[in-house]
This record gives C-alpha cells, structure tokens and sequence, in this order.
C-alpha cells in the first residue's frame, strides 16, 4: 500500500486528498492510527457523479453526506482504514485543525482555509485514519505567500469575511439581497477570487447548492 495508490484509488471516486499527515495517540482518532488522508471533491467530476448517484435520486434528506458514507466507507474498506466524516455531530470530529496540522492547508487573509490546488474551495468529504505511516508527499506551501494582490481581501461587498472573522450574519443579509444573487449561483465571491482555485474545475451548481443549504 502506498500513498499514490490511494490516491490513484480516491481519484477514481471523484475525491482528492486534500491533507495528509501523521499522527499517534490522536484522542479524536481510531486507536492505532499512523497515517491521516483528508478527502475532498475531485474537480472535474464530484458535481457529475454525485449528481447521478442513488443518494441524491432517490429524494431522502443529507444526500451529499450519504454519499460521503458510501464513496469514503468503500474507499477505507478497499485498503484496511477507518473512515471518519466532518457531519453527524454534534461533537464533530476537527478537520480544521488535522487540515492545518498537516502543513498542507493553510489559513489565508481572511481566515478561510486555503488550499495550493482547490484555492477557497477547499472542503472535506471525509477522512481515512491508516494503523501504518505511510511515505507522504512534502506538504505543498501556501498559495498566499507567493499572491502579489491578494483579491480576496476585497472581494466581500459587505465585508463579512476579514482576518479579524467571518460575520455571518451580514453575509446572509447580503445574499437574500438582489446584489447577493451572483454568490448564489456561483459561489461566494471571495472564494471565487481566490487565483489558486480558478483552475479547480468547480462547478456553479456545485457552489449553489451549498449557498442554498446556507441560509
């Protein structure tokens, strides 16, 4: 078992392994755990398959995360790990905190987690907890040092999102105005402005559906 094969393995469910790092004695984590992989949506093609998959189909509440379920359930059974998901709490396992652990997401200007490839974008689907260290790639370094403008500073019409916080409250009075109608369909616009995410491959409908489960 290697790391690019499950890699290889996680590509070819739509995921990508956004995270990956070692750890022991993790309280959060299965007994035994060496090796930590934090998945995410593989672009282009998560929107495609969740779209057409029977968790979204069939009507029932939480498609997206049932299709977690199955898609990181059947990946952990493939090579003997635990699966772990960022929903069905509370408590919630940290994601956040194992993602900046890992050196290989970082927090930009405005707090969001940032990500070399997935820029913004960069969420988690779930995780697989490996009882053996596996050789990891170097933890890519932060898109952010190296962005001259840094757009996402000031792409907030009401600045909800600064390095001081997220003001949610005044993101969801701007998204039920008419002029919040542009990160309804296509996603928040201080994501959207991220350089490092504009060759991800995410789909509007993608963001839509998120911005609708938001307010």
């Amino acid at each position: 078992m290697t790391y690019a094969k499950i890699a290889a393995a996680a590509r070819a469910r739509q995921l990508d392994i956004f995270a990956a790092l070692h750890t022991q004695g993790d309280p959060h984590l299965p007994p035994g755990t060496r090796t930590l992989l934090l998945l995410g949506p593989g672009e282009p093609g998560y929107w495609d398959s969740l779209t057409a998959s029977p968790e979204w189909r069939d009507g029932a509440a939480n498609p997206v995360d049932r299709w977690s379920q199955r898609v990181v359930g059947g990946l952990a059974a493939s090579f003997g790990a635990t699966p772990l998901y960022p929903f069905g709490g509370p408590p919630f396992l940290p994601f956040i905190r194992w993602a900046l652990e890992s050196g290989w997401v970082h927090k930009s200007p405005v707090t969001l987690l940032v990500h070399r490839d997935a820029g913004l974008w960069v969420s988690f689907r779930g995780a697989l907890a490996l009882p053996r260290t596996l050789d990891l790639p170097p933890s890519p370094p932060s898109p952010c040092d190296t962005c001259a403008t840094k757009p996402c500073r000031t792409a907030c019409t009401v600045d909800a999102l600064t390095a001081t916080g997220y003001d949610t409250a005044a993101c969801k009075n701007f998204l039920a105005r008419p002029d919040g109608a542009g990160c309804m369909t296509g996603g928040c616009g201080v994501r959207t402005a991220c350089p490092a995410g504009r060759t991800h491959g995410r789909v509007a409908a993608h963001s839509a559906y998120h911005m609708a489960q938001f307010i």
